[in-house]
């Protein structure tokens, strides 16, 4: 089988021509393949990779850095039986290679065998193929990217007279090439690009200073926010966040801004994917098929959007992605498997291995400013602070920052407190998604209301 995506890209400054460059990797994995079967491997997939950046901060009018990157590498797994080696480089000459073989060939005779390992099954192998519009360099040289920094920065300082200091705006290109190969004849091709321009600003001085940032990322550049956009808003919050007040210690509803709500779903895919829960460190083992959240609650996966920021029709291992539903009604449907952790749990892969496709978590509300009237009385929270998240249990507390709410209204904004509750209660708790998606993530979800937490005040 070789199933290559198509595409009508145009060449790359930094990268060249993508396709070539792609016929180039993928020959050399297929070269590395024949000489693991040469030494007698049963199985055996190679991973090769290119990327390039450039990437230039600025702080206070000055420029900070200029980074000009560019990086290779080559992984190369082979299977004895069930016995399994692997080894790396980044040096294309013929004898590295030659010996980067041999060494995962040598690992792989030392170690024991392990019932799980080896390729996902032949038989879920992707065999279509398709371009979903992920590649689109970007014409800019450092002096450019520069000036873009700079106006960035500039317009959040002009934006109010409090604001004094900065820590920064940055800029950022790049463009990544791939091949996966493997010994079932599956060779896969993949090329993106990813771009970024944020600002972080202080206002305020002394024990007052306040610091917030915005930041925007696309695929392509046209999609990015306006410099000046971007450096007004991180103006914006950070002002807004200047006089801080306590709220006293208690349970409220907390509503957590789209930009951090994903972090909620990320939890969730966290406890159902495989690793914790062939390990038994989920406290979402043996969940798959229960009512999990209220029943007007889904979560979609969709590998194939057009520009999606994680689109694919294979995974690491070359699994056919699909388009299914990790939450419906409610329910966890199922679980997020690699064919490692798959066959541990004598289950199916579910085209996983490295991780989720462009989650969709459906809205059930309107905009931001309709969750805050709903909420009433209560916790907005803007920024977490933290680890506290006990995978294991599902226990939850982390130190937060935001803006205490009444008669649905933003008040004054709040530091220096710790939410708390359990992952599973938080879950069952919610009361509403918004329609406000932050579209800066493969986790697309609105605004998140839960009924209520335990709030410690500052």
């Amino acid at each position: 089988m070789n199933a290559i995506a198509p595409s009508h890209a145009a060449p790359s400054i930094a990268l060249g021509d993508p396709q070539a460059r792609l016929d180039t990797l993928a020959g050399i994995a297929q070269g590395l393949l024949e000489r693991c079967r040469a030494r007698g491997a049963t199985q055996a997939e190679v991973s090769c990779s290119e990327e390039a950046g450039l990437s230039v901060n600025v702080r206070m009018g000055e420029v900070e850095t200029v980074e000009s990157t560019r990086d290779r590498g080559i992984a190369v797994t082979v299977y004895f039986g069930q016995r399994k080696g692997s080894a790396s480089t980044a040096d294309l000459r013929d004898s590295s290679l030659d010996a980067t073989v041999e060494q995962a060939c040598a690992i792989a005779r030392y170690t024991e065998d392990d019932t799980a390992a080896g390729l996902a099954d032949a038989t879920l192998m992707a065999t279509d193929l398709r371009d979903f519009d992920t590649w689109h360099p970007w014409a800019i040289d450092a002096d450019r990217a520069v000036d873009l920094a700079l106006a960035c920065e500039n317009a959040g300082r002009e934006v109010d007279r409090r604001v004094e200091n900065s820590d920064g705006a940055s800029v950022s290109s790049n463009e990544s090439l791939g091949v996966y190969a493997n010994s079932h004849g599956f060779v896969g091709r993949e090329h993106a690009t990813h771009h970024s321009l944020g600002c972080a600003l202080i206002a305020g001085r002394g024990a007052d200073m306040q610091r917030d940032g915005w930041y925007s990322v696309a695929l392509a550049a046209d999609d990015l926010e306006a410099a000046s956009a971007v450096g007004r808003k991180a103006a914006e919050r950070a002002v807004s966040r200047l006089s801080p007040r306590q709220i006293p210690t208690g349970d409220y509803p907390v509503l957590f801004a789209s930009e951090i709500a994903r972090s909620l779903i990320g939890h969730l895919v966290g406890a159902v994917s495989g690793g914790a829960l062939y390990r038994r460190a989920s406290f979402l083992v043996d969940s798959a098929g229960t009512k999990l959240f209220p029943e007007w609650v889904s979560i979609h996966e969709r590998p194939f959007l057009p520009r999606g920021l994680r689109s694919g029709s294979f995974d690491s291992e070359g699994v056919a992605t699909r388009e299914s539903s990790l939450v419906e009604d409610g329910v966890l449907q199922r679980y997020v498997l690699g064919s490692y952790s798959a066959r541990k749990l004598g289950l199916q892969s579910t085209g996983n291995a490295g991780g989720v496709h462009n989650l969709q978590v459906a809205a059930n509300a309107g905009d931001f400013e309709s969750l805050v009237r709903t909420m009433g009385r209560g916790l907005l929270v803007t920024e977490l602070m933290g680890q506290g998240v006990n995978t294991i249990t599902g226990d939850y507390s982390r130190g937060a920052a935001g803006f205490w709410v009444e008669n649905g209204q933003l008040q004054y904004p709040v530091d220096g407190i710790t939410i708390a509750g359990n992952l599973r209660g938080m879950f069952e708790a919610f009361e509403a998604i918004g329609s406000d998606v932050d579209p800066r993530s493969h986790v697309r979800t609105g605004s998140i209301l839960v009924g209520r937490m335990t709030v410690a005040g500052g």
